[in-house]
């Protein structure tokens, strides 16, 4: 229990807390199977699970997904709490995170669990009435979450002000030298200029990007045979939370490299490999991914895009959208249908398109290749673009895999690396709503005293502490998964679907607390609300993320 000479006096449930969670923990784990199997009854036609029953009973999927996540964030809480208690690192502040959130997670439960501002997934959606819980269950619920508990973390936030986190991650000393060191580049290098960067729609400034190079982020988890430092999927997830906590732009660079990396790591030939990943790992060459088509949104197997033969050769023809970072990058990963007969996802195919980087001014500048920004609220640092291609040539040899009709399922294999990035970015984004709303609240003086001494000021920053340290620790949960070849698409989808909805809470409460000046464009956490926006709809909406999770939790 708690360490260090840490005062157990300020809750009663310290003294027994991590007794109570791992009684309650059962409870959980027992509604959500009884829950899963509910719907497994709504939705089993001749003994598999229907698609057209899924989908009729949405609602009731989500709701289970929801639920599934919530049970996965309390089971993680759990583990990363005891990991502590081990090591003598779990303090008061430690303990009280893990009090409000089992408190606070086990009343949504019974009550219902917000799926976004005005949908509720409830137990009787599921099938399940609410029961009387047990007796660590109920002590949690009525003591977990109060006003008390609440106060007094920040008290102790504010004693640790300027920490890496609120409350002690778990990670290894390797893992926080990392984190120290991309969280001074953001401080230094990234939070002093990402405000003029978003007012002005600036792309990112190539200094940033050199430096990112030299600091070795485009090659973290690249192999060392091929010029990459051969680090976990958890030194990215740092590096992406620690970068975006800068800005979410900068933290999403190295996601775009990683990822091309993985598609030509899982599905590339050795000829492929060679060429691209030290290139990449470098940062000599920058990516952008070329997925999205107008009108097909999360439907990739209804792309349009076609690539066909030219001799040994390809030529593409079509209209991709929301293309992210698209202007000054040197290769794109493009998905296009290149077998005639198909109209699902056999006939797609993955090419490492080749193009020269253009600019602000002119975005495109190779034969075939045209497009124009989309003006966005947020994520504005490396802008999005539609791309026409129009009889753009690509080289035989950029076919990734050498082979025709792989192209989906080559990117399938990098959904989970996406999933947790976007979590990481996420909780980087959380956590700059946390310590903007912060300081704010201790600044500003409002009759008579700092902003943060009122308990409807202070509770909103105690639960964005407490989520986000959920959130954490789930995205740390999934990359441990992904670093130890384990499948973890189900873990990541939850990261990413908690880690969204945890950023975007934590950005609108931050700018609540400014009041009238969170709607000035002047101070950042008008910044920060916009971009913590989109993470609810790339790299899967949280509806498609929530149907994803339902369909696996019924395999």
């Amino acid at each position: 229990m708690p360490h260090d000479g840490q005062s157990v006096t300020q809750s009663p449930l310290l003294a027994d807390l991590l007794r109570l969670t791992a009684e309650a923990l059962p409870e959980v784990e027992s509604t959500f199977i009884a829950a899963r199997e509910n719907l497994r009854a709504l939705v089993t036609v001749s003994g598999k699970v229907s698609a057209p029953a899924l989908e009729e009973h949405q609602y009731a999927a989500h709701a289970l997904a929801w639920l599934a996540t919530y049970t996965e964030s309390l089971r993680q809480m759990q583990a990363w709490a005891l990991r502590l208690d081990a090591a003598g690192t779990f303090s008061e502040m430690e303990a009280l995170l893990l009090q409000i959130a089992y408190g606070e997670y086990l009343q949504q439960i019974q009550g219902g669990i917000p799926m976004s501002q005005g949908e509720v997934a409830r137990l009787q959606d599921l099938g399940l009435t609410p029961a009387k819980p047990g007796a660590a269950a109920a002590a949690l619920m009525a003591q977990g979450n109060t006003v008390p508990a609440r106060t007094r973390l920040v008290e102790l936030m504010r004693d640790n002000h300027g920490r890496a986190t609120f409350g002690t991650t778990g990670l290894d000393e390797e893992l926080e030298m990392i984190r120290d060191q991309f969280r001074r580049f953001s401080d230094d290098k990234v939070i002093p200029h990402a405000q003029e960067w978003h007012l002005r729609d600036e792309l990112i400034p190539m200094e940033i990007i050199d430096s990112l190079a030299e600091m070795g982020v485009f090659g973290l988890t690249i192999p060392e045979e091929f010029g990459g430092f051969g680090l976990s999927k958890a030194s990215m997830v740092v590096v992406s939370e620690e970068l975006s906590r800068g800005y979410i732009g900068v933290g999403s660079l190295g996601t775009r490299s990683e990822i091309a990396a993985e598609l030509i790591l899982c599905g590339g030939t050795p000829e492929q490999k060679a060429k691209w990943l030290p290139k990449l790992a470098s940062g000599e060459i920058l990516p952008t991914a070329v997925f999205t088509e107008p009108n097909t949104g999360s439907d990739l197997g209804a792309l349009r895009t076609k690539g066909r033969k030219d001799g040994d050769d390809w030529v593409i023809n079509g209209n991709k959208t929301w293309i992210t970072h698209a202007a000054r990058t040197h290769v794109m990963t493009v998905l296009a249908r290149t077998i005639d007969a198909t109209t699902d996802y056999r006939g797609l195919s993955m090419f490492l398109a080749e193009k020269t980087p253009g600019t602000d001014e002119k975005p495109f500048v190779d034969q075939g290749l045209s497009g124009g920004e989309i003006e966005v609220l947020g994520y504005r640092g490396m802008k999005e673009y539609t791309v026409n291609f129009d009889d753009f040539k690509v080289k035989g040899e950029n076919l990734l895999g050498g082979v025709e009709g792989q192209g989906f399922k080559q990117l399938m294999q990098t959904f989970e690396s996406a999933r947790i990035q976007t979590a990481a970015r996420a909780v980087g984004v959380a956590q700059s709503a946390l310590e903007v709303g912060m300081k704010y609240a201790e600044d500003r003086k409002q009759f008579g005293k700092s902003l943060i001494e009122f308990p409807r000021v202070s509770g909103k920053l105690a639960m964005m502490a407490v989520e986000i340290m959920i959130a954490r620790q789930l995205t740390y949960f999934s990359a441990w998964q992904k670093d130890h070849d384990k499948r973890c698409d189900l873990e990541a989808g939850m990261a990413k679907l908690l880690g969204a909805r945890v950023a975007w809470a934590s950005a609108d409460n931050a700018l609540q607390i400014h009041g009238g000046n969170g709607f000035a464009l002047e101070y950042t956490i008008s910044r920060i609300l916009c971009d913590a926006r989109i993470l609810n709809i790339f790299e899967g909406a949280a509806e498609i993320q929530a149907q994803v999770i339902a369909r696996r939790l019924l395999d």
